[in-house]
């Protein structure tokens, strides 16, 4: 059965017309894998996926991702980004693939092998914060390393200037809540978090900007507050900036911090569940 997969013409034009036929034919595209963007699992047979080309100045490898993740698409990094993993490529063979990957697992062409670099990745702490004298519930949103733009070959961090893009406003007094965003809503379900939606460019159904490996337990607190408000305030900062705070008095400390240094951003957003 052929595989659901989008290859963009520039991935084509990367790996060549007989092996871009060959994936979308399902010769050698797997069926099921690990997100490349989202690291959650899907499958090539049910779902719409994305074909990710990893360009370094020697190397490539191809992987795969979530259509509702990120396009298909040609992304340049580092060779020391690849480099990391060169060791776990085996000696090249004569089909057009390096060494025959595990199920799931990205493919090396002949004049590439490793797998692409770890992507940063986010995470999401849940935290009831005061605002103008009333208990908010809030989510604060920060990558585990510095994400850059597809296509970016510098070493520099675009994940705030990415989300103010998007709407999201520079948080600088966090006695008020920050504006919302039209389009964006966070997912709970049975009292849980499952996803930060956000709005497609075609207008059509929202997807997922970030999503729950498993749904996100939610605190008695946190859950009265927002059955208040129906309004998250969603907080992004950049990687390093916030930690891990194993308290919400230590986790307002770290917010008022990175508002006073500029590092953070925010959004409010109503609920897209119950």
């Amino acid at each position: 059965m052929p595989r659901m997969l989008d290859v963009s013409d520039d991935v084509r034009a990367e790996i060549g017309d007989e092996e871009a036929d060959r994936l979308l034919a399902g010769d050698n595209a797997p069926g099921a894998y690990d997100c490349t963007s989202c690291r959650t699992p899907g499958n090539s047979d049910q779902e719409r996926t994305s074909t990710v080309l990893f360009v370094g100045q020697e190397t490539a490898v191809l992987a795969f991702a979530h259509a509702t993740c990120v396009p298909s698409q040609v992304v340049p990094v580092s060779e020391e980004q690849l480099a990391g993993a060169v060791r776990s490529i085996t000696a090249e063979e004569s089909s057009p693939y390096a060494a025959e990957p595990p199920p799931g697992q990205p493919a090396a062409y002949p004049h590439s092998a490793p797998p692409p670099p770890q992507q940063a990745v986010l995470g999401v702490t849940s935290g009831v914060v005061l605002v103008g004298g009333e208990q908010r519930p809030a989510l604060v949103v920060e990558p585990t390393g510095p994400i850059t733009r597809p296509g970016a070959t510098g070493h520099g961090d675009d994940f705030l200037p990415l989300l103010t893009e998007q709407g999201f406003l520079p948080v600088i007094d966090l006695g008020r809540p920050p504006v919302a965003i039209p389009g964006w809503s966070v997912l709970l379900a049975m009292g849980q978090l499952h996803a930060v939606l956000m709005p497609t460019a075609n207008g059509g159904s929202p997807v997922a900007w970030w999503q729950a490996h498993s749904p996100m337990p939610l605190s008695e607190g946190w859950r009265s507050a927002v059955g208040r408000s129906q309004q998250v305030l969603v907080y992004a900062a950049a990687a390093g900036t916030i930690g891990t705070q194993p308290r919400e008095d230590q986790l307002r400390a770290a917010l008022d911090r990175a508002a006073a240094r500029g590092a953070l951003v925010g959004a409010s957003m109503p609920l897209a569940g119950t």
